[in-house]
């Protein structure tokens, strides 16, 4: 089962941080201060567990521009179990319920291997291939208005976000 939860705890964050640090700095060989960017205070933290153990996490925060969501990372042997897509449609969730100003933008920027999981759930390149972290990204974004929902079997859970059996 893979459930997603904002971070609510001191201890939940460093769970996330822990797994930002495996991902991104360890795997992707990512600079540790680009991606502790001190940004993390400003940020709504989330974290996905599968099977009661931590394995993803990401985060969205408010920019100017818009809704930037950001730091998605699962760990390796948790991959390909669908903790991207229940990261993603739960801070989507909890955006909608929690922002409702339609006129702000949702976007992200997106290592160019994860845009078909992006791409699934209704959100688009917007510009040209960049570096960022030394890794090829593109920046893409949603329109609000199409933050109703998806076809999804995962439920909502008291306490959860996200919840898929």
């Amino acid at each position: 089962m893979i459930q997603v939860k904002l971070v609510e705890n001191q201890e939940e964050l460093e769970q996330a941080f822990a797994i930002r640090e495996k991902v991104f700095i360890e795997e992707q060989s990512c600079d540790r201060d680009e991606e502790f960017d001190g940004l993390d205070d400003d940020a709504v933290q989330f974290i996905a567990c599968y099977r009661d153990e931590p394995a993803g996490t990401s985060r969205y925060r408010k920019t100017e521009k818009g809704i930037k969501l950001e730091r998605f990372a699962v760990y390796a042997e948790y991959r390909g179990q669908g903790l991207g897509k229940c990261l993603l449609e739960g801070m989507i969730d909890h955006i909608r319920n929690d922002n409702p100003n339609p006129e702000l933008l949702l976007y992200l920027h997106a290592q160019v291997e994860a845009m078909p999981l992006y791409a699934r759930r209704g959100f688009k390149e917007t510009g040209e291939k960049f570096m960022e972290a030394g890794i090829e990204h593109i920046e893409m974004s949603r329109e609000w208005g199409d933050l109703s929902g998806s076809n999804r079997t995962a439920r909502r859970s008291k306490g959860l976000l996200w919840k898929m059996p």
